[in-house]
């Protein structure tokens, strides 16, 4: 994985072996990037507003996400169940093996 001068994970980079890299290790605009890949390119910017880096994400609730991001209740759904869960679900499982 490559790191470029602003301390954010080159994104081609940021995908090994079909697996997503650590989100542990992303800053803001790799969230950002993640985000806009997955298209949710209008609600990516939220998490720019809110410098949401990589462990943030991974400590973020439901709640966080529903409320403290100021988005669509159905875009944040979807992001919450299909993205920041199984981001958290796929970090907690690669750190404890």
């Amino acid at each position: 994985m490559e790191t470029k001068e602003n301390g954010s994970v080159d994104t081609k980079s940021s995908v090994e072996n079909g697996q997503v890299s650590d989100p542990a290790h992303w800053a803001v605009a790799d969230v950002v990037n993640y985000f806009k890949a997955t298209g949710f390119e209008e609600q990516a910017n939220a998490f720019k507003d809110q410098e949401i880096d990589g462990k943030s994400l991974l400590l973020m609730t439901r709640n966080d996400v529903l409320t403290g991001l100021s988005i669509k209740l159905g875009p944040a759904l979807k992001i919450y169940e299909y993205h920041v869960k199984p981001l958290q679900t796929q970090h907690l499982k690669s750190n404890v093996s």
